[in-house]
């Protein structure tokens, strides 16, 4: 079976030739049904929400660490489906928020979607991301989600399964190495990373994010937990706030932002990973002037191609270290 290179939208992923004439007509039949649900659960994601993000850590493993007390926030986002060719698909979330009668819409979180993913790029260590194959096995079956920063730099990717079981359709990964969330990183707390279970279930007024953080530090040359984190985020569907300008923002910046994620693209595919320093109060160093850039080209203060040649200048010298 040949193997080769290809470029699906935002991330990289490996295609053989032939597959489809080894599998029997029925069971190929029975497979595309399923990727179909799958695919349509995922769909489902996108729209309108009020958002309500809710963390609580649980308990504590070492004797020298208090779990902090549970944080809920929220607002209002739109997912827009900005990429669907059947076997992968992206999802853009774009925050909206109001102060003093102004509206402000914040490009927030990616989740990118493969069916069968052939490597994934995975939290390796701090300031550094690689490109890992997955086995057959593993794969089979499954969708890669693989999570981007507010600029499309890298935060965290894993493997799992749709289930459909009792009535409701839920995705779970594996075990997931993640860099801290900005709420925790501006604390400078005493872990410097989550080993992290992720799921996504569709509900009847929208979804649900829920995760199992298991929050870690090195001591003494070794991974020792120190805290449980579950975590809750839900999207009911809401559109009583100016979704029109979520719309808008992406009209202005969708093709910069395009043109970004090709950049990272690149970087990654240079060396089948990528380093990038990551900074707490923007997830990576290139944050400012990436989302700085996209501003001044929704408010028409600059065209998009000297503002993406800037970005991918940015990318290159954030990028230039090797791991």
């Amino acid at each position: 079976m040949s193997v080769s290179l290809t470029r699906r939208g935002s991330v990289l992923a490996f295609a053989g030739a032939g597959v489809a004439a080894a599998t029997p007509a029925f069971a190929q039949a029975g497979r595309q049904s399923r990727v179909e649900s799958d695919r349509q659960s995922i769909l489902a994601m996108a729209g309108d929400y009020r958002v309500r993000f809710n963390f609580n850590e649980t308990a504590a493993f070492v004797a020298d660490y208090t779990p902090r007390e549970p944080t809920t926030s929220g607002g209002f986002e739109s997912v827009r489906v900005i990429k669907d060719d059947g076997h992968f698909i992206q999802l853009q979330h774009l925050l909206v928020a109001s102060h003093e009668e102004q509206t402000f819409v914040i490009k927030h979180w990616r989740q990118d979607w493969t069916y069968e993913p052939r490597n994934l790029l995975v939290y390796e260590r701090r300031n550094y991301w690689a490109l890992q194959n997955v086995s057959s096995a593993e794969r089979r079956g499954a969708w890669s989600q693989t999570v981007w920063q507010t600029d499309d730099s890298p935060r965290y990717g894993g493997v799992g399964r749709w289930d459909y079981a009792n009535g409701r359709a839920v995705w779970t990964s594996g075990a997931t190495a993640r860099p801290l969330a900005r709420r925790d990183a501006i604390r400078n707390p005493p872990y410097e990373r989550y080993n992290s279970i992720n799921r996504h279930a569709l509900t009847p007024t929208g979804w649900v994010h829920e995760q199992d953080n298991e929050k870690l530090a090195t001591r003494d040359g070794q991974l020792v937990a120190i805290v449980h984190e579950d975590g809750c985020n839900t999207y009911s569907r809401f559109s009583d706030y100016d979704v029109s300008a979520a719309d808008a923002y992406w009209r202005d910046t969708a093709d910069y932002w395009g043109g970004v994620r090709q950049a990272w693209d690149d970087a990654i595919a240079r060396r089948r990973g990528v380093w990038v320093e990551e900074e707490a109060q923007n997830g990576a160093v290139t944050g400012p002037t990436l989302m700085g850039l996209a501003d001044r080209i929704h408010a028409a203060e600059i065209p998009t191609a000297p503002a993406l040649a800037e970005a991918e200048s940015a990318i290159a010298q954030a990028t230039s270290q090797s791991a």
